[in-house]
């Protein structure tokens, strides 16, 4: 059965991200500030952020580089990341964005799959990029550093060469703007095709239910080069006008403190943050009180810490859901309903249909009349889902059915209203005498005790070979909790099948950029249980 959400489809204008973003701005808003550095205060006004996109894909052009062309940014999130970026989609050419956390050998991997044949990047990361661009083939002069090193061009000398912007045209709906790499539902990384249309598309279904505007100042501490802060940082951000101030890595006292002095209002966050929000000492020596809305996404995101979030800074937090396949939101809690739980990932956007399918079966899962569905995995259908996985045709055909639906690999249930609620990832879940257990579950309930600070839940194998809930525990700083607390804590709070059944204690839980748990690092650990 093809459920939608209760709002009605927008219109999703036929333009590149560039003249969807910047096209029609009033000419009042070009004196607007749109960027700020967090750190030195250094802003930037939407003129002067227009006027270097084009002038970077004016130096773009002046180098023979355009459509059909890739261009990797390797970068944190600084205020040169947005000109950059818009520039390389202005020029026509296809951006692939790298995580600045990667090694050398996982960058080239990256730049030679994508077939990148420039490079921008800054100087604390140009080690490994230097590294990537040789394993590549990117010649020196084909590296450009944004802040300035010896030997390469920086972004303030490609501004200074005034090369005006070419003419390009093409058509949104084919022409791809971005290669983000995900590893999907399984598997190795791979280059997500997302078209013009696919972002143009994603912002334009996200304004109704998030609510920015251009009186918002936004923390932009998601990674610009992951899908979510793409979208929601520097294309919605941009779209309504509002204020983005940038933080090239998250640190908690910061984080607190540009709140405090730039007075935020909005913060995108993933879950590991809302940890420290409902549960570090810290929080209570800054002033958070401009805070309104907290967003969550990228990993699950459980309703009691969620309300511990909201409680504790005295503003109103939201969840949303998506993946870098659906460039990336898909669902999300309206920023004006207070009455939807937050354990849930709220309602589908606009012109997004969606199914429910038995894991074991195929079979459809229906709406129900009342109450809430049975579980089964989430399907997606709409204009942001991708164009497929870059030269993985097998991949794609894995992911995107017949039908066009995308399978999300994540276990859901739909209320009647049309509320979704994420149960677990379906690759993660843990079988146990023939239950599944859902680590999200287990996790979010462990996060509840004041003595455990961060928990990640992982299937292993006791003595006689069967797969059993194995929880890793950060312990609260200043408390004490043992192995046998902790089994006894969940065992109180869930059914026989559910009980965590070993133990491990970590100094941190090993977590992707975006905030997702690195089970597969969990697992190759030699931690005693």
């Amino acid at each position: 059965m093809v459920f939608r959400g209760p709002l009605p489809d927008v219109e999703i204008p036929d333009l590149s991200v560039y003249d969807f973003l910047f096209g029609d701005i009033d000419a009042g808003d070009l004196d607007r500030i749109a960027i700020v550095d967090g750190a030195s205060g250094a802003e930037t006004t939407y003129g002067q952020l227009i006027g270097q996109t084009n002038l970077v894909a004016g130096a773009l052009a002046a180098r023979g580089i355009g459509l059909g062309d890739v261009v990797a940014l390797h970068s944190p999130n600084v205020p040169a990341f947005a000109p950059v970026f818009h520039g390389i989609l202005r020029s026509g050419a296809t951006a692939t964005t790298v995580n600045g956390l990667y090694t050398g050998e996982e960058i080239s991997t990256q730049l030679i799959d994508s077939q990148a044949i420039f490079l921008f990047t800054v100087s604390p990361l140009l080690g490994a990029a230097k590294d990537a661009a040789t394993r590549a083939g990117i010649a020196d002069d084909r590296i450009v550093v944004l802040d300035g090193a010896e030997g390469h061009l920086s972004l303030r000398d490609l501004l200074a060469e005034n090369h005006l912007a070419p003419d390009v045209r093409f058509d949104p709906a084919e022409h791809v703007a971005v290669l983000p790499y995900s590893s999907g539902t399984t598997g190795r990384p791979k280059g997500v095709i997302l078209t013009h249309r696919n972002l143009v598309a994603n912002v334009a279904q996200s304004l109704p239910l998030l609510g920015a505007d251009a009186d918002s100042r936004v923390l932009a501490v998601l990674p610009f080069f992951h899908i979510y802060g793409m979208t929601v940082l520097l294309n919605m951000a941009f779209r309504t006008r509002a204020r983005l101030v940038t933080m090239p890595r998250f640190d908690l006292a910061e984080f607190l403190r540009i709140i405090q002095d730039f007075r935020i209002n909005w913060a995108f966050i993933a879950p590991p943050i809302a940890v420290a929000l409902a549960k570090h000492p810290l929080i209570d020596s800054y002033d958070l009180s401009s805070m309104e809305f907290i967003v969550s996404g990228a990993a699950p995101f459980d309703g009691t810490l969620g309300r511990a979030v909201a409680d504790r800074i005295g503003c109103r937090v939201r969840q949303g859901f998506g993946m870098s396949e659906m460039s990336p939101v898909s669902h999300s809690i309206p920023a004006n309903r207070d009455d939807i739980p937050l354990g849930s990932v709220g309602i589908t956007l606009p012109n997004i249909e969606c199914r429910l399918i038995d894991t074991a079966t195929g079979e459809d899962i229906e709406m129900p009349a009342e109450g809430t569905s049975a579980p089964g995995e989430l399907l997606c259908r709409g204009p942001n889902i991708m164009r497929g996985y870059l030269n993985n045709d097998e991949a794609t055909r894995a992911t995107i059915d017949e039908e066009g639906f995308l399978h999300t690999g994540d276990i859901a249930t739909v209320s009647s209203d049309g509320m979704v609620s994420i149960v677990d990832r379906l690759k993660e879940l843990i079988k146990y005498k023939g239950y599944q257990v859902a680590p999200a579950e287990l996790e979010a309930l462990l996060l509840t005790h004041s003595s455990i600070a961060d928990a990640a839940v992982v299937g292993a194998h006791d003595a006689d070979g069967e797969e059993v809930p194995k929880a890793f525990v950060v312990v609260q700083s200043g408390a004490e909790i043992t192995a046998e607390e902790v089994m006894s804590f969940v065992a109180e709070h869930v059914a026989p099948h559910k009980k965590v059944r070993q133990v491990a204690f970590i100094d941190t839980i090993p977590k992707s950029s975006s905030g997702k748990i690195l089970r597969k690092d969990l697992r190759s650990l030699e931690v005693p249980a």
